[in-house]
């Protein structure tokens, strides 16, 4: 049976292109941010515009990841290169956008081959099942969509 994966398919797409809940979907959000703001720090946060969709990218190439069953190197991705510094040279908004938008197509491409059994089994080196890593990357997306909104607002004014 696909039909929670196939509801998990479908929340990631309303999310990401379609008509979600909250409001906006997170790509019209990203796509509006001006990539020449992207590096700036505002005063008050912690983290640029670029620094939050590159630590998005991190957890979706995490989830990709574990759900293919490939290694994901912890000391270069996820927890500890969470919030490096960027790069501006070699860092854009455009490419991590890019990134994002691909990850994302993958994470669906994935989990279309893929039944609810799936969604119980327990994600390597971690203390929880799919179900939790999928539900929580949509959470995830969502709160720091918020902040780019709001941030790119604030970078703008």
């Amino acid at each position: 049976m696909k039909s929670e994966v196939a509801s998990i398919i479908q929340r990631i797409e309303r999310t990401l292109y379609g008509d979600p809940w909250y409001g906006k979907a997170i790509l019209s959000i990203l796509d509006e941010v001006d990539g020449r703001l992207a590096h700036v720090q505002k005063s008050g946060s912690p983290h640029s515009l670029l620094a939050i969709l590159y630590h998005m990218n991190a957890w979706a190439t995490f989830t990709l990841k574990s759900i293919r069953k490939e290694p994901f190197n912890h000391a270069k991705q996820g927890e500890d290169g969470d919030w490096p510094l960027l790069n501006v040279k070699t860092y854009t908004w455009k490419k991590e956008l890019s990134n994002y938008k691909k990850l994302h197509k993958e994470i669906v491409t994935e989990l279309q081959k893929l039944d609810d059994s799936f969604l119980v089994e327990m994600v390597a080196e971690r203390k929880y099942n799919f179900r939790f890593l999928l539900n929580g990357l949509l959470e995830h997306n969502i709160y720091h969509a918020g902040q780019i909104a709001l941030l790119s607002k604030l970078s703008a004014a």
